[in-house]
């Protein structure tokens, strides 16, 4: 963690519902003032702070005075909308005792699924890191209803991490971090300290649903790490009732566990491409398409394409699968669904015969595509 987290300069950190509530219990301020001096600590040190917090459904349900959470939709967007008041106000005050201000920032995976309000919330977090303005993000759950039933705010971590360019994303939990099997199941297991995100091996040892007031587990952390690790971010997985745990992991103690990022740092759009949770429809490819792509860094032309799915418009990003099914890349594709199915398995200097216009020779320039 020392050559890692100590040359670190932009983090995210993402706290869970069941450390800012104490389990149910109602906001924890004293946690949240706790966490507050810790990113005031960093913030003096000169390194810059996004916070993503959970918890606005469970001080919602603990305000309303729910004991079990809600399964209608509309009743978790009710508690959603209560507690977002006090988790913020909360913040804002625990924050303001440091001369530190705070802003709300909302946002669904949809606003990071359009390209246009992906680019707006990245310059709207730049510009608050640059007024030296704390941002604390949290999903629209008042809004969203599919994020509410299967997201989780690990996800939006590392989504928030990657629009940002993080160069780290520090996943408070109430465990110790990844551990190689369950320990409240199994005596013999160990902590993992180092691994390397995307791992397959780790998806193995993690598994299994999150507290009864979150909705995230260890699976989801060690998925998230696996998508921020796509630009460069490195991920720790670390128990939030640890002292100090935020500064003293900047100082490159050895504190959970520690998922590097192997791979290079995507291109912006890339980043895009990548991170884009809900496509507009599917590619199938022959063999001969996925060699092209993954081992030759070509272009997608439309001879190589078998199967089109969906409905979609020129420009939409689309999922590119393999004979198999196995989701391999993202791209903006070039033709709308209907035109991609009239020339899918014909040459490209065909196009103009079939369609009565020739667009791009490509189906998806590589420019425009990202494996994943």
């Amino acid at each position: 963690m020392k050559t890692v987290l100590t040359q670190s300069k932009r983090i995210v950190v993402k706290v869970g519902s069941s450390l800012v509530t104490n389990q149910g219990e109602g906001l924890d301020t004293h946690a949240i003032t706790n966490w507050a001096k810790q990113i005031a600590t960093l913030r003096e040190s000169g390194c810059e702070v996004v916070l993503v917090s959970s918890g606005a459904i469970a001080e919602g349900m603990q305000r309303l005075g729910w004991k079990q959470r809600p399964s209608a939709v509309h009743e978790l967007q009710a508690a959603a909308a209560v507690g977002q008041m006090g988790l913020v106000q909360v913040y804002e005050s625990c924050f303001r005792e440091h001369g530190l201000r705070a802003a709300q920032v909302l946002l669904t995976h949809a606003d990071l699924a359009d390209r246009e309000r992906y680019l707006n919330a990245r310059s709207t977090l730049r510009t608050l890191l640059n007024l030296n303005v704390i941002p604390i993000i949290n999903e629209n759950d008042t809004v969203v209803t599919d994020e509410i039933k299967f997201g989780d705010n690990d996800t939006l971590g590392a989504l928030v991490a990657n629009l940002i360019e993080a160069d780290a994303l520090i996943i408070l939990t109430d465990q110790a971090g990844l551990y190689t099997a369950d320990p409240r199941k199994n005596p013999d297991a160990t902590l993992v300290s180092l691994a390397q995100a995307g791992d397959e091996k780790l998806e193995a040892m993690a598994g299994g649903a999150g507290s009864h007031i979150g909705r995230g587990g260890m699976l989801t952390k060690i998925l998230a790490a696996k998508r921020a690790a796509r630009s460069g971010a490195h991920t720790v997985i670390a128990s939030g009732h640890e002292p100090d745990v935020l500064p003293r992991l900047m100082r490159g103690t050895s504190i959970g566990t520690l998922l590097e990022a192997q791979t290079p740092s995507l291109a912006a759009r890339k980043q895009w491409l990548a991170d884009h949770l809900q496509v507009c429809g599917k590619i199938v490819l022959d063999a001969g398409a996925e060699r092209a792509l993954r081992v030759e860094g070509k272009s997608l032309l439309p001879i190589g394409v078998t199967e089109v799915s969906g409905e979609f418009e020129r420009g939409a990003v689309v999922a590119i699968l393999n004979a198999n099914g196995q989701d391999i890349a993202r791209g903006l594709i070039n033709y709308s669904a209907n035109e991609a199915r009239r020339i899918a398995r014909r040459p490209s200097h065909e196009i103009e015969t079939i369609l009565g216009y020739v667009d791009e020779s490509e189906l998806i320039h590589r420019d425009n595509l990202v494996l994943l």
